[in-house]
């Protein structure tokens, strides 16, 4: 089983390696090689120092420590409901053999990650999965000052978050560039794994682009680094001191480090702080389309000259795309003066855009070269989609999709709805993310709508059947 872990601080470092020249070269004239030779010159300049990186930089990178509050599972039976209660009868007749879920009670935990500083006042830029429900977070510096930091602001589509302290004078990195990073740069990453802090780790840009299926807004710079519990949030380095991206996730077997970690662009990120700290939330372009990679058949029945672009395959109704004429089967090459390889940069750019701007995107249709205007919208939050269902009726509480069809077939089932989120009622009664609702009072709920109207007509009370890791199990509700 394949797992995408958070991991702390990705840290990443690696030797320049060199190429022979052997027949390769030989076949590519004086000047082709002279050109080579300067791109590679400008890359690194001899074996990167960085032990001078971490002097300079590493005073900048800090220590993150977490008191969260946490839900800690329970198998008792929900309070005052006993076999002489008419509920309790109610969900025998329902399924003589089903058991009773697991009721949550809140519990202090504790958790470290990293961050680092990128004003003199205290600013810091971390993971948002670090902070997540934090009630106390507390920053340690290298040397050894501790402050209590203020949560600026989190961004969990981006897994950034903003903190910040209360100091003058600090150390500071420096913000590097992430849109023209090369697989093969060597890079390096500090960070605290298990609580080691200022641990400095080092490998390759192994590739970048790299699309997760964790809905991420923008695609990952992947690393060899070896990435442990508590690196998250620390920066990754380029050979020449800069910042190129936040370390975020490891993929992973065994749980454990296997030379897969993925950092967050700095040009995302740094996108991100600005938001929050101006407007305390971010805001998105949308473009209104559907995308996938271009393979070499693709490109060959749509006219293309090489392998490239993003191929739209829907278009949104009433979209951005839609005004402009974009069409399925347009592939697109270029957003402004930026060209797009992989579909995945597509969506980074227009994310990037403010609504409201009007941009120009090169296209080709039926194998001829294209330009369209598009004036970008706001991207709408998932909430307020046509399958997601919030407080259905009372203090319910559920935040729900539809289940697509890969999914059900994996749990093998018809249908169902997977939660969310879960608040009021739903969450006092156990429901969490990731379950799957079945039914509701035995009525199976495949839709939103079959969800809304059967809540509202069930009265104070309301059997939910429930998936959950591969277990039926029926929740009360009771939402007066």
């Amino acid at each position: 089983m394949v797992r995408l872990i958070f991991a702390g601080t990705m840290i990443v470092l690696a030797a320049a390696c060199t190429t022979g020249s052997g027949s390769l070269s030989a076949q590519t004239n004086p000047a082709q090689q002279a050109q080579q030779a300067a791109s590679t010159q400008n890359t690194v300049t001899g074996a990167p120092d960085f032990a001078a990186i971490v002097d300079r930089y590493g005073p900048a990178v800090v220590n993150i420590s977490v008191t969260a509050e946490e839900q800690v599972a329970s198998q008792a039976p929900p309070p005052g409901l006993s076999p002489g209660d008419p509920l309790f009868e109610f969900f025998k007749r329902l399924d003589p053999q089903f058991t009773w879920p697991e009721q949550h009670a809140p519990h202090l935990v504790r958790d470290i990650g990293s961050g680092f500083i990128i004003s003199p006042d205290g600013l810091i830029l971390t993971n948002a999965h670090v902070v997540g429900n934090a009630k106390v977070v507390t920053v340690k510096l290298l040397d050894r000052r501790g402050f209590k930091a203020r949560v600026i602001g989190t961004d969990t589509r981006s897994d950034v978050a903003v903190l910040r302290i209360n100091a003058k004078d600090l150390p500071t990195v420096s913000i590097g560039d992430s849109m023209h990073v090369r697989a093969g740069e060597p890079v390096l990453a500090i960070g605290s794994p298990y609580g080691f802090e200022n641990t400095a780790t080092a490998g390759i840009v192994s590739a970048t682009g790299r699309s997760l299926a964790d809905e991420t807004a923008a695609p990952f710079i992947q690393t060899d680094v070896a990435v442990n519990p508590g690196n998250s949030g620390g920066p990754l380095f380029d050979a020449r001191g800069n910042v190129i991206g936040i370390n975020t996730q490891i993929y992973t077997r065994t749980g454990g480090y296997q030379g897969l970690s993925f950092a967050i662009p700095i040009d995302t990120a740094i996108h991100i702080e600005s938001d929050l700290v101006t407007y305390g939330k971010v805001t998105r372009g949308h473009l209104g389309v559907s995308v996938q990679d271009v393979d070499q058949g693709l490109a060959t029945a749509f006219g293309l000259h090489r392998v490239t672009g993003a191929l739209v395959d829907q278009v949104e109704p009433g979209s951005p795309a839609a005004f402009a004429g974009i069409k399925a089967g347009d592939v697109v090459t270029r957003v402004g003066d930026v060209k797009v390889e992989h579909s995945a940069e597509l969506a980074t750019l227009i994310s990037g855009l403010k609504p409201g701007t009007r941009t120009e995107l090169d296209l080709v249709r039926n194998g001829a070269q294209q330009m369209v205007v598009v004036t970008i919208a706001a991207l709408k939050e998932k909430a307020t989609t046509p399958d997601a269902l919030t407080q259905t009726k009372g203090d319910l509480g559920l935040t729900v999709r539809r289940l697509n069809k890969a999914e059900a077939n994996a749990d093998g089932i018809a249908g169902g709805l997977l939660v969310e989120q879960a608040s009021g009622a739903a969450a006092r009664s156990g429901i969490e993310a990731g379950d799957v609702i079945l039914s509701v009072n035995g009525a199976a709920v495949s839709t939103t709508q079959q969800l809304h109207s059967l809540a509202s007509d069930a009265g104070k009370q309301v059997a939910l059947l429930v998936l959950r890791n591969g277990v039926r199990v029926f929740v009360p509700l009771d939402f007066g």
